[in-house]
């Protein structure tokens, strides 16, 4: 079962980060695309799907947030990701801001994919 929710979660985290990174380039185009319904409804179902599979796997395999250094740096990163994509695609003032924010969430992404492949919160060094 946890090879399953290991797929479950890789799959969500790659359709998370399609999905972002085309709301992203709709925000920067102005694009009609970014306020249908699906692109408002969808992603929300994804990221449920994924952190669903992120809490599963975190307790079948015994690794917790503040207690495992590199699961609270995900846990931080991921915080961050999600604050700077709301910036992004809802409630930046500006363009110049929403296209900061993007980039900045898609580094927060990085650094969360170097983190959980790596498993050291200093991957950057």
């Amino acid at each position: 079962m946890i090879m399953f929710a290991k797929y479950v979660h890789v799959t969500t985290v790659v359709l998370t980060f399609i999905l972002f990174v085309i709301r992203g380039i709709w925000m920067i185009m102005e694009s009609d695309l970014l306020h249908r319904k699906w692109t408002r409804r969808i992603p929300p179902v994804i990221d449920t799907v994924l952190l669903g599979s992120a809490i599963y796997l975190a307790v079948s395999m015994y690794q917790y947030p503040f207690v495992h250094h590199w699961l609270t740096a995900k846990v931080l990163a991921l915080v961050a990701y999600i604050g700077f994509g709301m910036l992004a695609l809802t409630y930046g003032r500006t363009k110049r801001i929403r296209i900061g924010s993007w980039i900045a969430a898609l580094l927060c992404f990085f650094y969360i994919v170097a983190v959980a492949l790596t498993k050291n919160p200093l991957v950057l060094t």
